[in-house]
């Protein structure tokens, strides 16, 4: 197969014209059109449909086109990690990590590392695991900081556990399910739930619902957003699991209020995962220390909120 005509058919189905793909490739029409003639000669199928309102892929060439634009893709991420190589130093540290803990380990982490390292650059990017572990792959970050779940999902990695975090049933601090002693996930299951869309909660809620012979709540609510989950807790009879490291400053706050529920499918243990190839550079692995240790010490924490300070009395009516 020839990776140019490979990269001209994917440009042509994009743009729906031999002409536009054409004036886009810097090559004439007839050049091109012969081009496909060729290319579709050469593996027997018929990959477009030309019609007089454009051109269009045919059941064969859809799959070939899934498997193109991927090629282009990794071509063009080549194409850019070359050239960056010489504009990123050896201090500069790109790192990934999830949005459960963008908000409290990380920037703990990164002020205790800026003690040693003031100078180097550092990149930090926010996503969901499965794409966190994609970005790894293909070299676009140096290291992540992410559950271990999923970690034998691809080749080539290796990773070692930081802290252990935990998940915690939470609702609103005046929620009625706080009436009940010895609250059950059997009880919990009675009001509507929010969940992340994307990971293992949905999985994770079956299985704890499972253990006591419950369905899923029908009142179901998915997202992608930490902040639009603990908004719904806050605001409804909604209930949800978020990790301590999300939720510690709002349940101090009296925001939020976990149940007395726990159980070992609630603890996740979190791990620094980098690719085999490529070791931690000593700037790294710096960093990395200091996000173990930022997240043993909220590990170590109390979530209970705190009690509210006696002034005296008060004059106010």
């Amino acid at each position: 197969m020839d990776p140019r005509k490979l990269l001209y058919f994917a440009t042509v189905v994009e743009h729906g014209s031999f002409k536009k793909a054409a004036k886009h490739l810097n090559i004439s029409q007839p050049a091109l059109s012969t081009s496909m003639d060729r290319f579709e000669r050469s593996l027997g199928e018929q990959l477009l449909k030309r019609g007089p309102t454009g051109v269009s892929p045919t059941q064969a060439g859809e799959i070939l086109y899934a498997h193109a634009r991927l090629i282009r893709e990794e071509l063009t991420l080549a194409e850019r990690r070359v050239a960056q190589q010489d504009s990123k130093s050896d201090d500069m540290v790109v790192i990934g990590t999830l949005p459960s803990l963008i908000a409290n380990i990380i920037p703990s982490a990164v002020c205790q590392w800026r003690t040693l390292h003031p100078d180097p650059t550092l990149r930090v990017i926010e996503k969901i695991q499965l794409e966190l572990l994609i970005s790894l792959v293909r070299g676009e970050l140096d290291f992540i900081i992410a559950q271990t779940e999923w970690y034998g999902f691809m080749e080539g990695l290796r990773q070692r556990v930081l802290f252990r975090d935990r998940l915690y049933v939470l609702g609103r601090p005046d929620h009625p399910a706080f009436e009940k002693e010895n609250v059950s996930f059997a009880d919990l299951a009675q009001y509507p739930w929010v969940i992340q869309m994307i990971g293992r909660q949905r999985t994770l809620l079956e299985k704890l619902l499972a253990q006591e012979g419950v369905e899923m709540p029908t009142r179901l609510t998915e997202c992608g957003s930490v902040n639009f989950l603990k908004t719904m807790v806050a605001s409804s009879d909604s209930l949800a699991m978020l990790p301590e490291s999300t939720v510690a400053a709002d349940v101090h706050a009296g925001m939020l209020r976990p149940f007395d529920i726990n159980g070992p499918l609630l603890h996740r243990d979190i791990a620094v995962i980098y690719r085999d190839e490529t070791p931690l550079s000593a700037v790294g692995r710096d960093l990395v220390e200091a996000v173990a240790n930022a997240g043993l010490k909220l590990a170590s924490a109390s979530l209970e909120p705190e009690p509210p300070h006696d002034d005296g009395p008060s004059n106010q009516v």
